[in-house]
């Protein structure tokens, strides 16, 4: 997202420039960066993530197996991506391979050469607590049909298979070289080749049946009715879901009701995933909003709402819930600078946006906002929204998906948001 506007920088007296989400060589690094598989183990069990009914496919089915030779993790020392090579350095490898953090294993849809990062990360292997929170939600037994939309490196499917049987899985990747290399580390594994189709996820598994399970490796804005038709009634639904607001998801888990014809379920915290690729926000180019901050003073605004916000941070409940309220708008929060910390707000349906800053000890907020639409003004009334609720948690939160479409509830279905 670009976010760079010398002239209001200026103005606002904060940096407009995003967080770089570039990797870097690991360089001459040799011990290993992380804890041993081991030890990630028994950090996930003893924190409640890694439950009993996963502990052998954990140990039985290593992720290192499924990634490729070059990989960009996320080291949390750096703060960004690193670059990691196998062959130069195997034991660093190894080492983020067992890690909980996110791994990049391509870049720009394959286009992307080089041992620098590309634009945009287009396709990883989760972290394990991720992985394993949204598996325990899947609810699998034995021998269960399940169906993987976002096939990716191929673990999480590995990780089913183990449990369910591997031709009881299914798997659907759309990019093909991707669907390719998935298919010969699963086959590879089992000594046996899995159902991995390249196709378009939003479709489901056309021709492939019902399934009792459906779990989505990738964040959806809008959850495809294929995925609902393609589950038994009873059947359970896990993926990531969000808006525009920000790149945040929240997992959700749907239950399919008895005539087939719906889902339903709660939200169960936050994530946050590559989007399916049909689904992907455009990015936004400040520049073609707010070139300048307009001639006309700031008003001055109670600062509850901007307090809240940026308490809140891209995985709180208030982020999720202003998305839901303002509808096609996209939300970024700027460095903070000599205590000023500017939020933007852009419309996706025009050229209307806003800006709020507030500054460490003033508590009156100014704010700017320009276009057809008052987006400070949608934003501080579904702030009153939010606070007159109760302040509404994620588990409070929930969807409804049918053949009509999809709808957010809070506290029990029906209340709609």
């Amino acid at each position: 997202m670009a976010n760079k506007a010398n002239s209001v920088t200026a103005r606002v007296g904060g940096d407009l420039g995003r967080a770089e989400d570039g990797a870097s060589d690991i360089g001459g690094r040799t011990d290993p960066a992380y804890a041993t598989r081991e030890e990630t183990a028994y950090a996930l069990a003893t924190g409640g993530i890694l439950k009993p009914a996963w502990r052998d496919a954990y140990t039985r089915v290593p992720r290192e197996a499924f990634l490729p030779d070059t990989i960009w993790p996320y080291d949390a020392e750096a703060g960004r991506a690193v670059h990691v090579s196998r062959a130069e350095n195997p034991d660093v490898w190894r080492g983020y391979a067992s890690a909980d953090v996110p791994i990049v294993t391509q870049w720009d849809d394959g286009q992307h050469v080089g041992r620098e990062p590309g634009r945009m990360p287009t396709s990883s292997a989760s972290m394990p607590s991720v992985v394993f929170r949204m598996l325990d939600a899947l609810t699998v037994d034995d021998y269960c049909r399940v169906l993987e939309i976002g096939t990716g490196t191929g673990w999480n499917a590995a990780l089913l298979a183990h449990k369910v049987g591997d031709e009881n899985v299914v798997t659907v990747e759309v990019d093909e070289a991707v669907a390719v290399r998935a298919r010969e580390a699963l086959a590879h594994f089992f000594g046996a080749p899995m159902d991995v189709l390249h196709g378009d996820g939003r479709a489901g598994a056309p021709g492939r049946g019902t399934f009792d399970r459906v779990i989505a490796t990738c964040g959806v804005r809008q959850l495809p009715y294929a995925w609902v038709a393609q589950t038994r009634p009873g059947g359970v639904i896990v993926a990531p879901w969000g808006t525009a607001f920000t790149n945040t998801d929240g997992i959700v888990r749907l239950r399919v009701e008895a005539d087939g014809g719906s889902a339903s379920g709660r939200f169960t915290g936050p994530a946050e995933f590559m989007k399916l690729r049909a689904q992907r926000s455009v990015p936004i180019h400040h520049e073609a909003y707010a070139r300048q901050l307009p001639d006309a003073a700031a008003s001055m605004e109670p600062g509850d709402a901007v307090r809240d916000l940026a308490a809140s941070g891209r995985f709180g409940a208030l982020t999720f819930a202003l998305g839901l309220r303002v509808r096609d708008c996209t939300h970024t929060a700027a460095s903070k600078r000599d205590g000023a910390r500017p939020h933007w707000f852009y419309s996706l349906s025009d050229r209307s946006w806003a800006c709020a800053l507030l500054t460490d000890g003033k508590e009156p907020a100014r704010v700017w906002q320009q276009g057809p639409r008052r987006l400070w003004d949608e934003v501080r009334a579904a702030h009153d929204w939010w606070v007159g609720r109760g302040r509404p948690g994620w588990g409070r939160f929930g969807l409804t998906v049918s053949g009509g479409g999809e709808r957010v509830w809070v506290d029990e279905a029906g209340c709609f948001v």
